[in-house]
């Protein structure tokens, strides 16, 4: 086995004149379990050597893969067994680099043509192919099929790791799966991805190649196919394990969808199963109870004095209301009532006025320094102590988990009216889908702008905090990214009525919310303040956006 160098056609040796199929393996970082998928590969039953070959992308490797497959060549001396770079940039882009030299090493050979004999077949690194793999789809393929999906089993071992719930789900969606994939080929079952997958040389051109794609190649690559006209045969007697693993590469596919279904059977609480008594047993550390509020004077006193009794027993240690100078009276509530109350502007002051909900929240922590932060909205109309205590629940009696978010049900109530369920438009048009398309392991989340968070100071420490509405959504991608999934929780607060504001106004939520996400894509971060055109002929001035973002705690303690 010799390995390429990079470029778009690397130097292999020519195809024996007998080559009937390719299989291609993108691989990134697979040392641990690409030779167990070379070994089902290299005895592979119904084929002789000369038959068949395997091509190895080795897609940026930085760990022993590379190792790995040279090894795997030493033990199967008659697999011809070949490794070229792949571009780096994913399992899509390294799978289509693999199948294009494919293509072209079987469309060199005088026993294909343009009716598309021979065989392109894709497996991954840590899938095992049935002894009958490859046979079984060149029999297809004999028997007219251009595209062949194989049918695709979790590991038994790794599947029992996982939670029953992810398990039943996963088969409910199989039925309805199953249904659909009949529209475009026999279906005996639903798959069609890169752990199984062939398709003839003249078909793969048809349908114009595989889509370079980070990930989901392998559901761009069925659209294409059935855009060509190539119907896709999915036989059961086409047979791939693969791994149950929720730790894959990709940011899409089969890992991250078990992932996220983990994460909904065991990260997912609600308020109510939280006793006070277990949480006070629990308790390491200070707790401090953070309340921004602006003109909030008709809920803060009784938000307060709810959460006066657990101070009082000891869960609680401050209870402070931030307030942006309102001038409703809300303060003298607030303290009245038994708050610590400061002025937003008041703190830090050296950095001018208060910018916005976000700011009021940083300026808090820095000067709170309660190792657990709970972060309350100060205008609920129906608040109790149960959104306090259910928030602290998974943070104090969970192992691993270092942030938590509520979710309500949220009504919408205008003029004495209520819809259930209506309520949180901009999650519902602007977050969910902002973290569908970028953050699809944070999809699970009912409530990504709910103002409920409870949160370690050490994980808020070290996260940039943008000043205006885009910090809860902020929050949760950055904890994301700096401790995984796992340490996210989100617990049920039960129903929630809070005030709704205009759609003028909710446009510049959502434009906020959108700025936040930006930058955690990748966008360069805006220069000076952007403006923002309400409606035409709504009546207001032109607003400018709050685009920037307060550094992380950890980083403004070094700077003082």
């Amino acid at each position: 086995m010799e390995l390429s160098a990079p470029g778009p056609r690397p130097a292999l040796p020519a195809p024996a004149l007998t080559l009937r199929a390719v299989v291609v393996v993108p691989a990134r970082d697979e040392e641990e379990r690409i030779g167990a998928s070379l070994d089902r590969l290299a005895r592979q039953e119904g084929l002789r050597p000369e038959e068949y070959e395997v091509i190895v992308v080795l897609d940026a490797c930085v760990d022993g893969t590379a190792a790995a497959v040279a090894a795997a060549a030493g033990r199967w001396p008659h697999l011809r067994l070949h490794a070229i770079s792949g571009p780096g940039r994913g399992a899509g882009p390294a799978r289509a680099a693999g199948m294009e030299v494919a293509c072209e090493r079987l469309e060199r050979l005088e026993g294909v043509d343009a009716a598309g004999v021979g065989l392109i077949a894709s497996t991954d690194a840590d899938s095992l192919v049935a002894p009958d793999w490859l046979r079984r789809q060149l029999e297809q393929v004999a028997a007219g099929a251009e595209a062949v999906g194989g049918d695709i089993v979790l590991d038994a071992e790794e599947a029992r790791s996982l939670p029953a719930a992810v398990l039943e789900q996963r088969s409910r969606e199989m039925v309805e799966r199953v249904r659909t994939a009949g529209r475009r080929g026999p279906a005996e079952h639903a798959h069609f991805a890169g752990a199984s997958l062939g398709v003839t040389p003249g078909a793969y051109r048809r349908a114009g190649g595989l889509g370079r794609l980070a990930a989901l190649e392998d559901q761009e690559f069925e659209d294409r196919l059935a855009a060509a006209g190539v119907a896709i045969h999915r036989p059961s007697s086409v047979r791939v394990t693969t791994a149950a693993r929720t730790d894959g590469r990709a940011e899409r596919g089969l890992a991250r969808d078990l992932e996220l279904g983990r994460w909904l059977a065991t990260r997912r609480y609600r308020g109510g199963e939280f006793d006070l008594a277990d949480l006070l047993a629990a308790k390491r550390a200070e707790i401090a109870a953070i309340l921004p509020s602006r003109e909030c004077a008709a809920t803060i006193g009784r938000t307060v004095e709810a959460l006066a009794p657990l101070r009082s027993a000891g869960l609680l240690d401050r209870l402070v209301v931030v307030d942006a100078d309102s001038r409703d009276g809300g303060a003298e509530i607030a303290a009245a009532a038994g708050a610590e109350v400061v002025s937003e502007s008041a703190l830090s002051p050296e950095l001018g006025p208060c910018r916005g909900k976000g700011d009021a929240m940083w300026r808090a922590a820095s000067a709170v320094e309660a190792e657990t932060l709970v972060f309350l909205d100060a205008d609920s109309h129906d608040f109790d102590s149960g959104f306090l205590t259910g928030l602290l629940g998974p943070l104090l009696l969970r192992p691993g988990v270092e942030l938590v978010k509520g979710t309500f049900e949220r009504p919408l109530a205008f003029g004495g009216a209520r819809q259930d369920g209506e309520g949180g438009r901009v999650t519902e048009l602007v977050a969910r889908p902002l973290l569908n398309l970028h953050f699809p392991a944070l999809a699970g989340f009912s409530q990504p702008l709910a103002g409920e968070i409870a949160i370690r100071r050490d994980l808020l420490a070290r996260m940039p905090v943008p000043v205006g509405y885009g910090v809860e959504i902020a929050m949760m991608i950055d904890a994301l990214r700096l401790r995984g999934l796992d340490a996210l929780a989100e617990v049920d607060l039960g129903s929630r009525q809070n005030s709704h504001q205009s759609l003028r106004a909710l446009s510049l939520m959502a434009a906020e919310v959108m700025v936040a996400v930006e930058r955690r894509i990748g966008a360069p971060p805006r220069p000076g303040a952007p403006s923002f055109r309400p409606r035409p002929g709504a009546g207001s001035a032109v607003w400018q956006l709050r685009c920037e973002e307060r550094p992380p705690l950890a980083d403004a303690e070094l700077v003082d």
